[in-house]
């Protein structure tokens, strides 16, 4: 204990609320910022995203047909919302200048509550999750029968990211001109798959009537026929197209970005790039299997803490006994495996070539 300038030994003093001296207009600072509430905030829907640049309708939310003809504008992200991401199908509120003139940008200043987000992952062991798409309550996955062939693999993949996202799928196969649907049709409808087939030129009003008061998403590797797709839906929206390398068979990505388009008899579609890969990585074993309904009843005589992926896992007498497909098995395991970082049999997440014995 120190000494006072007579060496009389210095008490700590204990001080009460009287001793605090309070200056007028000088408060302490608050831990965070009380932020507007803007509920003047203009609704509208994003229907399209290019650099940190946001194109809104106003006057839809991208559910059934607008009362009047929707205004597009553009539009940044207020710095009060942080990095919180904004995606295509996204509901939003806007502040300023809401009039869509040319060279005007008014601002997001909220986003509402998604009632659903497709994602992905980088790979199968980045848990990071990548949003692809909000608000969706249809998942198209559009395959082709040939020219490229048909990926079941990818196909699980996609249903897997379905599944966890709480989309109804609905699986599109293209190119019936080409190819018989038999074999990748006798997979997935035992599965409660819905699905559809559609040739080059042909009727698409099974598909239109899928697609009416809904927003779909359409996913599917490059090359599938995709754009075609979209082009021949909304022929105003003139998406690329290109061919499958005959070197490859892989297509090239012609969407560089996602974008909602409306479709003429009603509803909404969101065309987004073709992919090579879907990571779930971000995607709980249990969702993992919620995809595989065939197998998953197997799984209730599993040991506890059971991988699935071998040893003493009951799937393999419930393949035996003929529940369900080895192929779908081997799929599965693929997945689980893959979440572990093990590289599968291509050395590319979800781009893979159709198995022995898958259909073709």
């Amino acid at each position: 204990m120190g000494r006072d300038a007579g060496g009389r030994p210095l008490r700590r003093r204990e001080y009460d609320e009287d001793d605090v001296r309070v200056r007028p207009g000088k408060g302490s600072r608050p831990r965070t910022r009380r932020r507007p509430a803007h509920e003047d905030a203009v609704p509208a829907a994003v229907v399209a995203v290019d650099r940190g640049r946001y194109t809104c309708l106003v006057g839809t939310d991208l559910t059934g047909h607008p009362a009047a003809e929707p205004v597009a504008v553009m539009a940044m992200r207020a710095r009060e919302l942080g990095r919180k991401g904004i995606v295509v199908g996204d509901r939003v509120g806007l502040v300023g200048d809401t009039s869509g003139r040319a060279d005007t940008l008014a601002r997001i200043v909220r986003v509402e509550p998604r009632t659903s987000m497709l994602r992905r992952s980088a790979d199968d062991t980045d848990e990071v999750e990548r949003p692809i798409v909000a608000n969706a309550d249809q998942l198209v996955i559009v395959t082709a029968l040939a020219d490229p062939p048909p990926r079941p693999r990818m196909i699980d993949r996609i249903l897997v990211a379905a599944f966890d996202a709480d989309i109804e799928p609905l699986l599109c196969l293209t190119k019936a001109d080409l190819a018989p649907p038999d074999a990748i049709v006798a997979r997935y409808e035992p599965l409660g798959v819905p699905y559809l087939v559609v040739r080059k030129g042909g009727d698409l009003s099974e598909l239109r009537a899928r697609l009416d008061g809904r927003l779909s998403v359409l996913v599917g590797h490059s090359g599938v026929g995709k754009s075609t797709l979209v082009n021949a839906l909304v022929p105003d929206a003139g998406r690329a197209v290109s061919q499958v390398n005959a070197v490859t068979g892989r297509g090239r990505h012609t969407s560089s970005s996602a974008v909602a388009l409306e479709l003429p008899g009603g509803g909404w579609i969101i065309d987004t790039p073709g992919v090579r890969s879907f990571g779930l990585g971000h995607v709980v074993i249990d969702n993992v299997l919620a995809a595989f309904p065939d197998l998953a009843e197997g799984t209730v005589n599993c040991p506890k803490g059971c991988t699935h992926r071998g040893d003493d896992c009951s799937l393999d007498e419930w393949v035996a006994k003929g529940n369900a497909e080895p192929v779908r098995l081997a799929s599965l395991r693929r997945l689980l495996a893959s979440r572990e970082g093990e590289p599968d049999d291509a050395g590319e997440t979800g781009e893979l070539p159709v198995e022995a014995g898958d259909p073709t």
